[in-house]
């Protein structure tokens, strides 16, 4: 048994330093001028904003901000409005962060919170790379019919960038968790 273990600790190690690479190209690159974590000034949300928390480090989660609660793809395949102490619920981050431009203003349009809407309760099939929380974030956000090729947090902050021709700074939602 102790071969399988080493494996999924290789495979963790690997996506790490990953997503630690993924990151130092989007700083150098001004795409992310600020990834999570790394700001210490709060925003409030707006209906419409993209925000992200921390899975064990490794992975990121995003969804879409709309009313006061968060909508996303979950693991299953459903697309479901979940109050931000659920969207924490399970994951190793405590905080939610922001996207918003270098004025501190969240990248947001009310279009995006009426199509999270209008896709409440659909089924997908969830897939971790292929079909993920980051695909459905671009989908609402672009309202195309062809659904976008991404497939890492990484990407959605390019494709953030380049929507909203702004570097993406991810700030810590200043919200109160009942």
């Amino acid at each position: 048994m102790p071969a399988p273990l080493l494996w999924l600790g290789a495979a963790c190690v690997g996506l790490y330093a990953s997503n630690r690479a993924n990151d130092a190209y989007l700083k150098r690159t001004n795409i992310v001028c600020k990834l999570p974590g790394e700001s210490s000034k709060r925003v409030v949300p707006k209906n419409g904003a993209i925000v992200t928390c921390s899975i064990y480090g490794i992975f990121d989660h995003t969804g879409v901000w709309v009313n006061g609660n968060i909508y996303e793809l979950s693991g299953r395949g459903l697309i479901r409005s979940i109050s931000p102490a659920r969207f924490l619920q399970h994951r190793s981050g405590e905080k939610i962060y922001v996207a918003c431009n270098d004025n501190f203003i969240p990248l947001a349009a009310q279009d995006v919170a009426q199509r999270c809407i209008d896709n409440l309760y659909q089924l997908r099939e969830y897939h971790v790379i292929n079909n993920n929380c980051h695909r459905f974030v671009l989908e609402m956000l672009t309202g195309a019919s062809e659904k976008p090729k991404i497939t890492s947090f990484s990407q959605l902050n390019e494709a953030l960038s380049a929507l909203f021709l702004t570097n993406i700074n991810w700030h810590e939602a200043n919200i109160n968790f009942p």
